[in-house]
């Protein structure tokens, strides 16, 4: 009778594969913290362009008048219309992210520093737009 010879892996190069992994790993994940960061400020600078636009399409076809803006969850007012003229629904700012992402207050400047009470101030007597937890610059701020 012939006897058969099993091929395996030995424990030993099963150990060596799984610590190279696990310093792959190592090296990798935080890059992709970094990517997931770097989207939410990309994404929020868009949507402020996009929300500054919208205030700037409304005074030109209202003569001059700003749109009617409150504090609250997304209440972008006579902004947010159906037909898409000027936004179709409320963005979020996903830098601020959570509960509060499309939460919007009033005020006369960007923040000093981050929070996350909030995502969108709005200046309503000039119509100036600002992200929370950006800069003058539109710059992010640092999270706590």
């Amino acid at each position: 009778m012939k006897r058969q010879i099993q091929r395996a892996f030995t424990l030993v190069e099963i150990l060596i594969v799984v610590v190279i992994l696990g310093i792959l790993a190592a090296i990798i994940v935080p890059q992709f913290a970094g990517a997931v960061e770097d989207t939410a400020v990309t994404t929020t600078k868009s949507e402020l362009e996009k929300l500054r636009r919208a205030v700037e399409v409304f005074q030109v076809r209202n003569g001059d008048a700003l749109p009617d803006i409150e504090a609250g969850d997304g209440t972008w007012g006579d902004l947010i219309v159906s037909t898409g003229a000027y936004l179709k629904e409320a963005p979020a700012n996903p830098y601020v992210g959570g509960e509060n992402a499309k939460v919007i207050t009033i005020g006369d400047g960007p923040d000093d520093a981050f929070q996350s009470a909030y995502a969108w101030i709005y200046d309503d007597s000039t119509g100036q737009v600002w992200a929370a937890g950006f800069d003058e610059d539109d710059e992010p701020l640092p999270r706590n």
